[in-house]
């Protein structure tokens, strides 16, 4: 009989639009070689639009059965993250009574040197950093001061491991960046370098899209989480508000 070590639900949301997906746009538009921002990643705030898109999908899962809604919210400490799940929570999207556990883990991908600037600001301040990635590939590269995608697979499977740990048979959803919720579907879903990769050349997270894990008891030897749906931006359609999708650069994504 497989023991319950998962949670009966996991769901892992990428923060809406920030004021940095926004400037970031602007400066490739305009060709700048770094993103006007002033203020340090981890207090870069949701826009205007990244707040209508956490609202739209708390409403949505107040619609749900509380059987579909998470009883456990874990968030990144960066602002727009934090705010996200604010948002959720004051919309019905879980009970008004359930905390925000904040996890240092669940942040966003560190640039280190490369933080702030374009893929122009990357090539023209750092050449040989571009070179690096481009030999190396994103997976492994790992700017001075930053992290690879190694790096961050390696904190978020300490994660993983308190989420067995303390919230077996909870619906946990996590609050987290673009990074992050590839990464984790690298470690549930057991994958190698190409099949992530390849999931993220098809396509950005979407902000506030929905992945979706289920507990199959009848899974392997002792049950396993199995995808249920993923990058859903079904919350936002209903409601007619805008999807956004910030592409994952080099440096600088602000995701």
């Amino acid at each position: 009989m497989a023991s319950l070590h998962w949670p009966s639900s996991l769901f892992v949301v990428r923060h809406g639009q920030s004021a940095g997906n926004v400037a970031r746009d602007l400066a490739h538009e305009a060709k700048d070689e770094r993103i006007a921002l002033t203020s340090r990643d981890a207090d870069v705030p949701l826009s205007d639009l990244g707040c209508e898109q956490a609202r739209a999908l708390g409403r949505w899962f107040a619609d749900q059965p509380l059987s579909g809604q998470p009883d456990v919210l874990l968030s990144s400490p960066y602002l727009r993250a934090c705010q996200t799940a604010e948002l959720f929570r004051e919309q019905g999207g879980c009970s008004a009574t359930t905390p925000i556990c904040f996890d240092e883990r669940l942040r966003e991908k560190e640039f280190g040197i490369l933080d702030g600037l374009t893929s122009l600001g990357i090539a023209s301040s750092y050449p040989d950093q571009a070179e690096f990635r481009r030999l190396l590939g994103k997976f492994y590269h790992r700017p001075p001061g930053g992290e690879s995608w190694c790096d961050v697979i390696l904190r978020l499977r300490s994660v993983m491991d308190t989420i067995s740990l303390h919230y077996a048979g909870r619906r946990v959803m996590i609050f987290s960046h673009q990074v992050v919720v590839l990464c984790i579907r690298y470690i549930v879903e057991t994958m190698g370098e190409t099949e992530i990769l390849a999931i993220d050349a098809s396509g950005d997270v979407a902000n506030c899209a929905i992945t979706e894990y289920r507990f199959d008891p009848s899974c392997g030897t002792s049950g396993s989480l199995v995808l249920e749906r993923y990058n859903v931006t079904a919350p936002l359609d209903e409601e007619a508000t805008p999807v956004t999708h910030a592409p994952d650069q080099i440096a600088g994504a602000r995701g």
